[in-house]
């Protein structure tokens, strides 16, 4: 059974998209919109998330060519090799008129980004129609330093929920829970009872090593945590999440539910493979994830076992207390990228504003479905019942998933699946983008976390672990974030107070 209201019709939805392009040096120079002229191709340099290469002839560039009245070429860049290629490029300045930036928080790519080789877009967003109809909260995000150097490749704002098997639930009699509560009883319950029928020693969370930054992290913001850093509106100060009272309140009670067996005991050492296989393989009912994958865990467990007999309920509005609904956002606030306009080789506001056209004209309906389905009926069908079914995948995989990675707005539309998990995840995604919660600071900077936060992360989270494992106190946690002041944490939330009141002020 699949609980919750109506599936999602195939319908617009303000929302959001992974675009995590890269740059390289080349081929910018002369060929871009600046110099080459008004009919010259534009160049732009992608990120490429596949094992091969699409043909520029083929039918989504083509189409795309066709459909915005922009011819433009891409040189694409193998994910593996992003880094070191951005950082080549903002080095020498050799930038195409297009260059698609992630890694914001790297301070070295942050550098080059505010080094003047980018054009200022926000000043023209407001003549562009999809462009001026960009979410405020993902704009905000994607400044530095109150500079807006590229539009945003936007990302749901929050994908993230619980899912739990209902099935179990079902089993046990249990209502769906709703409350950190009751979402705590039920966790208890799973590995207390026998869900599954068959006397297999079973728990409720899976969670994995990366439960500081991930799953835990979630569950510390329905408690009141924030992403990442949050405001202490009482010390009217900048402050990490995880030094926070709602964070330290949530960890005194999931260590009590890892303590009663509702957590994978050795969730430490369980890295996302095993903790995937771990689900699918019925030792364990929920898991805090993004509420799309829903549908691949049932996939995973019918290769295992094609009899199972898994139902997962999505939840999306877990409470606690008189704390107000919200969910972090695990997409950066929404912000997956910059889309950027070299000032080398787009040198007049008009050149500007061709290549924002072409920025703008991506985001129309026909040029997002070529990049997310391709052309129908060669990659594509739409069913009877109006959902859209792959005809051949290999195909699909070949010619248009490269440019999947690429739109600006992943969820700009959306499409009826055949799979109700998909419908579900899409609707209760697009619900909660209005509790999300993100980080105030995101687009500020602050040399001593530049330099320091990896190592003060680190810390403590190997407290955290020792704690949900009983081998250390929350008085062990309090030593761990006095000790972290010393290693600049106090710098920290200075640099960043100091910057929120700046921009805030």
């Amino acid at each position: 059974m699949i609980s919750r209201r109506n599936l999602l019709q195939s319908a617009p939805v303000a929302a959001a998209g992974a675009l995590a392009l890269s740059a390289c040096g080349g081929t910018s120079g002369g060929s871009g919109g600046g110099e080459g002229g008004a009919d010259s191709p534009l160049s732009w340099m992608a990120l490429l998330h596949t094992p091969t290469t699409p043909e520029a002839s083929g039918p989504v560039q083509s189409g795309l060519t066709e459909a915005l009245g922009q011819e433009f070429e891409i040189q694409w860049v193998p994910d593996a090799s992003k880094e070191e290629k951005m950082n080549a490029a903002l080095a020498s300045g050799s930038v195409s008129d297009i260059t698609s930036i992630t890694n914001l928080t790297n301070s070295s790519i942050r550098s080059g980004v505010t080094s003047g080789l980018f054009w200022d877009v926000e000043p023209f967003l407001g003549e562009f129609e999809n462009l001026k109809n960009i979410d405020p909260k993902i704009i905000e995000a994607a400044r530095l330093d109150g500079v807006l150097y590229g539009v945003p490749f936007q990302k749901i704002l929050a994908r993230y929920g619980v899912l739990v098997r209902q099935d179990w639930l079902d089993a046990l009699g249990l209502e769906v829970p709703h409350t950190i509560e009751e979402l705590g009883e039920v966790a208890k319950a799973f590995a207390a009872g026998d869900p599954t029928g068959t006397g297999a020693s079973v728990t409720g969370f899976i969670d994995r090593e990366e439960s500081f930054k991930v799953g835990f992290r979630s569950l510390a913001g329905y408690f009141g945590a924030g992403e990442t850093f949050q405001l202490d509106e009482a010390a009217g100060k900048i402050i990490p999440a995880c030094i926070s009272d709602p964070w330290k309140e949530a960890m005194e009670w999931y260590q009590g539910v890892y303590a009663a067996g509702g957590v994978n005991q050795e969730f430490i050492t369980t890295q996302k493979q095993n903790q995937q296989q771990a689900i699918a393989q019925d030792k364990g009912g929920i898991v805090v994830t993004g509420l799309f994958e829903a549908k691949n865990y049932v996939a995973l467990a019918e290769s295992i076992n094609p009899d199972t007999k898994v139902k997962w309920t999505l939840i999306n509005d877990i409470t606690h207390g008189d704390v107000p609904r919200r969910i972090i956002s695990d997409t950066g606030g929404g912000m997956g990228g910059l889309f950027s306009i070299s000032t080398q080789s787009v040198k007049t506001e008009d050149d500007v504003r061709r290549v924002l056209a072409f920025a703008d004209g991506l985001m129309n309906e026909e040029a997002h479905n070529l990049m997310t389905n391709g052309v129908e009926g060669v990659h594509y069908e739409i069913d009877a019942d109006g959902a859209v079914n792959t005809i051949d995948q290999a195909l699909w995989e070949q010619e248009v998933q490269p440019y999947s990675s690429s739109r600006l707005a992943e969820n700009a539309f959306t499409y009826k699946s055949s799979n109700p998990y998909v419908n579900l995840a899409n609707e209760m995604m697009a619900e909660s983008s209005e509790y999300a919660v993100t980080n105030p600071v995101q687009s500020m900077n602050s040399e001593t976390f530049n330099t320091q936060w990896a190592t003060i992360e680190q810390g403590l989270n190997d407290t955290y672990n020792k704690f949900m494992m009983g081998a250390a106190t929350m008085a062990d946690y309090e030593a761990a974030i006095e000790s972290a002041r010393g290693q600049g944490l106090d710098d920290i939330i200075a640099e960043y107070t100091e910057a929120y009141e700046q921009f805030n002020g």
